[in-house]
């Protein structure tokens, strides 16, 4: 079992990020490639005191990157799409 605090990794701060956040009250978060839905919903719910009606995810792969003459590739990552319930608020950019 991961810890909750190891589930979550980070939020995705993007454009379509916080158009479904404040359209759809949708968080989109980087999250660890072995959770699944189960465990996302329970973290999110344990550490920030929301109630998460709905997650999706998808697995994103790295992209391939190019400095010179030397070709590397960045990390597969997973995403995790959290729809909270009605009336619930949750925004990362106000504690910043």
């Amino acid at each position: 079992m991961i810890n909750m605090y190891d589930i979550i990794r980070k939020p995705c701060l993007t454009e379509k990020g916080m158009t479904l956040q404040e359209v759809h009250n949708q968080i989109v978060l980087k999250v660890n490639p072995c959770s699944n839905k189960i465990e996302i919903k329970e973290a999110m719910e344990k550490l920030f005191n929301v109630k998460v009606e709905k997650v999706r995810t998808a697995n994103m792969t790295g992209k391939s990157k190019r400095v010179g003459k030397h070709i590397g590739k960045t990390s597969n990552w997973k995403k995790a799409v959290v729809t909270l319930a009605e009336g619930e608020k949750l925004d990362f950019l106000e504690e910043l």
